[in-house]
């Protein structure tokens, strides 16, 4: 079953130095660009972290230091990357939690303006634990019957990934072949930033999803506790989560 779409759909995948959100770099971004007429485009792109990949990541995915050194930083390639999804719903694996997350970081560090919340976000790997609960590798095997050559290079998860969905429409007639509603039903919490540390409630009010004011209304916890903010902002934390949260203080300045 072909993709029912809207708008242009990318689906990406990221091979990275590790897998913290704030500290970890890329070393090899993929998309694949499906069109609403069917089109579909592919590029890869190597990316030079400026740290070191440790030997833990290169063991997975196969991409050594001396292989990137050569290669453009994000900061080199990062506008062309955001003007090739321009417009894109976006679509991954895990890309809810992680790749859409740590994407965002990489355009925040290289000074790039993209505004990412007005995309739709498709994360096979929700709909497949909600239908069936395994892995990328187990998810082509069952949906497309095929075994995953080169699982772990960011080009042949992607590809995968995006078999894994039409295979998904076509085998549950439940889903519904349209980009809003795969969207919502991918997503398992209204995150006020990309990392889900802060979570809109069902009354659609900003919460921290984490520590010990969990479950609390951030705007409340920055009345109640000024210092929260400072601590959260010199500490280890995603840049964009730092950016929505200064947001919604400056918010309270301008009431």
């Amino acid at each position: 079953m072909n993709l029912n779409l809207k708008n242009p759909i990318a689906f990406f995948d990221l091979e990275t130095t590790g897998i913290n959100v704030s500290k970890d770099r890329i070393v090899e971004i993929a998309i694949v660009k499906v069109s609403p007429n069917g089109n579909e485009e592919t590029k890869t792109y190597r990316v030079n972290p400026g740290i070191p990949i440790p030997k833990e990541a290169s063991a997975i995915h196969g991409i050594y230091d001396e292989d990137v050194k050569d290669e453009p930083t994000f900061k080199e390639i990062g506008k062309i990357i955001a003007k090739y999804i321009e417009g894109c719903d976006l679509a991954g694996y895990n890309s809810n939690r992680f790749d859409i997350p740590l994407l965002a970081e990489e355009f925040l560090r290289a000074d790039i303006d993209i505004d990412m919340r007005k995309r739709k976000f498709v994360d096979v790997q929700t709909i497949f634990h909600k239908m069936e609960q395994r892995t990328l590798t187990a998810a082509y095997k069952f949906y497309c019957g095929k075994d995953l050559e080169g699982a772990h290079g960011a080009e042949a998860d992607t590809i995968a990934t995006y078999e894994v969905l039409k295979s998904q429409l076509d085998k549950y007639e439940n889903l519904e072949n349209d980009i809003d509603y795969l969207s919502k039903f991918s997503t398992q919490n209204k995150n006020a930033d990309f990392a889900g540390m802060i979570v809109f409630d069902k009354k659609g009010v900003e919460t921290f999803n984490f520590g010990k004011n969990k479950g609390k209304a951030v705007e409340e916890v920055l009345k109640e506790q000024p210092g929260y903010y400072g601590w959260i902002m010199n500490n280890d934390f995603p840049l964009y989560t730092k950016k929505v949260l200064t947001e919604i203080k400056l918010r309270n300045f301008n009431m």
